[in-house]
């Protein structure tokens, strides 16, 4: 049995077709056992990866899968992927990596150390793969050859923060962002900030934005009762996402990542707000794939808009 990796991520390919080659996370226990079954049928019979795996996050979207032939699997997985997200097989090709055998499993290393992430060493991923683990787990598509791949890579990724300064000097999207929110507007003790979403991702950017002191904190989300916990262990305030419009304006930052398919916010409800703050700078983040940010709000004089 071999193994395979196909993929791509924020150096292959651009925001807009990652966008489309995400998987919500409600749609992966039906996709990892379509695949599954796909691969076991047809032409493809003798080769079928009993295997199959999805780590789909903000910066990429890898498959790995494990069959008899690893060069007679790449071809039908990518075909799957196409149909799954609805894309060409032909728009996909430049932007993929396939990697068979030992370069598949050096790169789940790579991506699990934090090596391969947008900024280098941070720590999310980890936990995002062992995500990916379960999930194929719970669907039945984890046997034996992945779940050995896994625990080998969370193992070195492990060796890797022990045992280099990585760790020490590793930077979050989420500590990133405050120090772009302190070069727009310096101390932030007097900004409110404006959370969306209430998922891991939200969790650590409220606390790397509650170690600064804002004046005022609050969390909106499509279900307020999740958001609850997280708000009282920071103080803040629980919106619903239909209260945003009406208050966009009282806020100074917003970061925004939730699971939508479509935006949270528009063009229209951002510029009433710029309007109602008489044009003062706001800093909006948009760490969501799909944008939960329209991506035209990058046109507005007042706003700072910055999304991955």
């Amino acid at each position: 049995m071999e193994l395979l990796a196909v993929g791509l991520n924020h150096h292959t390919a651009p925001l807009a077709l990652r966008e489309r080659l995400a998987f919500p996370p409600e749609v992966l226990l039906p996709c990892l056992r379509e695949l599954s079954a796909r691969m076991a049928s047809g032409s493809a019979a003798r080769q079928a990866p009993v295997e199959a795996a999805i780590l789909s996050t903000c910066n990429r979207t890898e498959l790995y899968c494990v069959g008899e032939q690893a060069q007679v699997l790449a071809q039908p997985i990518i075909d799957w992927l196409a149909h799954s997200r609805q894309v060409s097989p032909d728009q996909l090709q430049s932007h993929l990596y396939v990697l068979p055998q030992q370069e598949g499993v050096r790169h789940a290393f790579r991506v699990a150390s934090g090596l391969d992430s947008m900024v280098l060493g941070e720590a999310q991923i980890l936990g995002q793969m062992k995500q990916a683990a379960r999930t194929a787990a719970q669907a039945g598509t984890l046997g034996h050859m992945l779940h050995q791949l896994f625990q080998r890579t969370f193992s070195v990724a492990k060796e890797v923060r022990s045992h280099t300064e990585i760790g020490m000097h590793s930077v979050s999207m989420a500590s990133a962002g405050v120090k772009l929110a302190q070069r727009i507007f310096g101390d932030l003790s007097t900004r409110k900030v404006l959370f969306i979403g209430a998922g891991d991702m939200i969790e650590l950017c409220v606390t790397h934005f509650a170690a600064q002191n804002p004046a005022h904190m609050a969390i909106a989300n499509r279900n307020p009762a999740r958001a609850q916990g997280l708000a009282n262990r920071h103080r803040a305030q629980v919106l619903g996402l239909s209260e945003i419009p009406a208050l966009l304006h009282q806020f100074d930052i917003v970061v925004s990542c939730t699971a939508s398919a479509l935006p949270i916010l528009g063009l229209g409800a951002v510029m009433q707000a710029c309007k109602a703050r008489k044009h003062q700078p706001m800093f909006m983040l948009d760490l969501a794939v799909p944008r939960d940010i329209e991506h035209q709000v990058s046109q507005l004089d007042d706003v700072f808009f910055v999304h991955h």
